[in-house]
């Protein structure tokens, strides 16, 4: 194949741009792995996206995937042939580690692929890495007593966000072209805020998950990516039903490739979700995409939602105690001295929540709360709002106190995300797309939420918000922070 430049142009390529000059035989898996390694190499000792290296294994894949787009042996190129995957390590791999960031699991080995892992190497996605989560993906940061400390490629002194994070930081420094997330509260969604990226948080059902998690219609795995198109052809691959999981819906969405404008649809814009304190950046550039929006034609209309901090705290309490939580507890009971501080913390939390409310309770408050976001909806093709409360959140702090930043105080970390609402109504697919930059030196976000099982429309829109508002991660517009030093 020919010579294409292996610099860092190269470990910032699209996916989808990468597929092109694979069939045009102007770029070799080969170049595109070694560039990606290369990358990883000068971040990681910053960053510390990655849990597991399978960089040889890459290679030699690399060269399989070259040989199909050259004709040899009769085979041909798969969707994601050849392209560079790094997969949350919670994603299991039949052999390789498989600890949650635990020391409680340190050691234990998975005995199956997860259900998005089989469909990434079916697609013929190499997995070069895995990538890191807070314990147990149960928090909005990422660090853990197993794996030490992720950062922001933006701005090292800051968490990519949690759970994804690893995924987050490795799509911003370069060192993937697309990762696997997961998503029960904003796992996916708040590290593609804080890492200026694009996460899919698919509604429940739409990728299949791994029991008896899969079962928790809070919760889904999804894709995240640089661009919108690259997300697209990742959901695509992802999506569809598995036997393993029988809540997994069919027949498998296709998502188009090819997006209309915004003119004509009308949307809602609503920046506190009733219950918010947003911090004046991440507003004025949650209003900066409404203002893109609507001079491409669109109708936006500000809204308000009647939740309270209560009304949510009520149901999320009442699911989170019942199910992951109580998976945690569990761990907990026999484990504790070998847990993090904010696993223990959140032990605690579910145990007292389990006697202050039941299942019932919170479905009560569950089932109005997604009847108001309907009737709010209704006149509406979808709905924006800030992914973040905050532009960010400190690298390293378990988050048991007060959020406070540059030695300000920004309040209850609990309510530093606005996800977590999205996942009571989970049939909603909602997709993160950038919304501009803030003071602290990071990436902000908006999410873009669409009517159940409505995701071409989340798609549509965020590509219209990409040709509107680049976010393309060009020469001069890449994060630079991890070139600090005394970090």
């Amino acid at each position: 194949m020919n010579e294409y430049d292996s610099g860092p142009d190269l470990a910032y390529v699209s996916a989808t741009e990468a597929r092109r000059l694979f069939e045009a035989r102007e770029l070799s898996p080969v170049e595109l792995m070694r560039a990606v390694i290369d990358r990883a190499e000068k971040t990681e000792p910053v960053v510390n996206a990655f849990t597991e290296r399978l960089f040889d294994e890459a290679l030699a894949q690399a060269r399989h995937a070259e040989d199909r787009f050259l004709g040899k042996g009769g085979l041909t190129p798969r969707p994601l042939e050849g392209i560079p995957v790094a997969t949350k390590e919670k994603h299991a791999i039949a052999g390789r580690t498989h600890t949650e960031g635990s020391l409680v699991h340190a050691g234990t080995l998975a005995t199956e692929n997860a259900p998005v892992v089989d469909r990434i190497l079916e697609a013929g996605g190499i997995i070069h890495a895995r990538t890191a989560t807070p314990e147990f993906s149960i928090a909005t940061f990422t660090h853990s007593r197993l794996w030490g400390v992720t950062r922001n490629p933006w701005n090292p002194e800051f968490t990519p966000g949690g759970s994804s994070g690893g995924a987050g930081a490795s799509l911003a420094a370069g060192t993937a072209l697309l990762a696997s997330a997961s998503d029960i509260g904003g796992s996916t969604r708040i590290p593609a805020a804080f890492t200026g990226t694009v996460g899919f948080k698919a509604p429940y059902g739409r990728i299949p998950g791994v029991a008896p998690l899969s079962a928790d219609h809070y919760r889904g795995d999804g894709p995240m990516a640089r661009t919108v198109d690259d997300c697209v052809a990742f959901a695509n691959v992802l999506a569809g039903p598995d036997p393993r999981d029988h809540v997994s819906l069919r027949p498998k969405l296709i998502l188009p490739t090819e997006y209309e404008t915004v003119a004509g649809m009308r949307v809602a814009l609503c920046l506190r979700l009733g219950a918010y304190d947003v911090h004046p950046e991440v507003e004025a550039n949650t209003r900066a995409v409404a203002r893109a929006l609507t001079d491409a034609g669109a109708v936006v209309e500000e809204v308000e939602l009647p939740w309270t901090k209560d009304d949510l705290l009520v149901t999320l309490a009442a699911h989170f105690s019942s199910i992951f939580g109580a998976v945690v507890s569990e761990i907990e009971a026999k484990h504790r001295d070998r847990l993090s501080a904010y696993t223990v913390a959140f032990a605690d939390t579910m145990a007292e929540a389990r006697e202050r409310v039941s299942y019932l309770d919170g479905l009560r408050v569950e089932t109005r709360l997604q009847r108001e976001l309907g009737e709010a909806m209704a006149p509406f093709d979808a709905l924006i709002c800030p992914t973040t409360a905050v532009p960010g959140l400190p690298a390293g702090d378990d988050l048991l106190g007060r959020l406070v930043v540059n030695g300000e105080d920004h309040g209850e970390p609990l309510w530093a995300a606005m996800t977590a609402p999205f996942n009571i109504s989970n049939r909603c697919p909602v997709l993160n797309v950038p919304s501009g930059h803030s003071s602290w030196g990071l990436p902000t976000g908006v999410q873009i939420v669409g009517h159940t099982y409505d995701d071409p429309t989340v798609f549509r829109i965020g590509k219209a918000l990409e040709r509107l508002r680049p976010w393309t991660y060009t020469p001069d517009h890449r994060p630079t922070g991890w070139q600090r030093t005394g970090t």
